[in-house]
């Protein structure tokens, strides 16, 4: 029993060692021009988003306004309604609005998708009204890179608990 746990632990070693630790980050925690590059390839694998910081919002602004479709890219698994397919744009903004309700620990987290759904519903309809249109995209990426143009030279504690949907009609599904 001994040697079987020995050699599992040299096959382990090795396997640790020889591993390409780029190809590792690259995965699980990829940069965000890889991080995009995947999305729109329709190549990024992981079940997760990336463990993003605020560091990395204005990066990620800079592809607010993309309106390529993807459709592989990671779902929150506890949501009944699948969405197939997003506009890049949206999903980075989806993405930047995780960075936010993690940092403010959001009770609509869960694992780190900031709400069920990378798709904007009407923020004051008695109903569930998605909206998916590119009027509603617009006016999300403005509010998005208004809110952090406004914010961007404060301390990040500062203003991580504005909304930047609020003055709109929209909120996250």
């Amino acid at each position: 029993m001994k040697t079987l746990k020995f050699i599992n632990l040299v096959i382990l070693f090795f396997y640790l060692i020889s591993c390409d630790k780029n190809d590792i980050k690259q995965t699980n925690n990829p940069e965000v021009e890889t991080f995009i590059g995947l999305l729109r390839s329709n190549q990024y694998n992981s079940l997760n988003l990336p463990a993003f910081s605020y560091n990395d919002i204005e990066a990620l602004l800079q592809y607010r306004n993309e309106t390529k479709i993807i459709t592989n890219f990671p779902h929150n698994p506890v949501s009944s309604l699948y969405v197939p397919d997003c506009k890049l744009g949206l999903y980075v903004l989806w993405t930047i609005e995780s960075i936010r309700a993690g940092s403010i620990k959001s009770e609509y987290l869960i694992m780190s998708f900031p709400s069920q759904n990378p798709i904007l519903a009407l923020r004051n309809s008695d109903e569930l009204n998605l909206v998916s249109d590119n009027l509603s995209h617009n006016i999300t990426a403005d509010a998005y890179y208004y809110w952090w143009e406004v914010n961007k030279g404060k301390n990040f504690n500062e203003f991580k608990n504005i909304d930047p949907l609020k003055k709109t009609d929209y909120k996250w599904h």
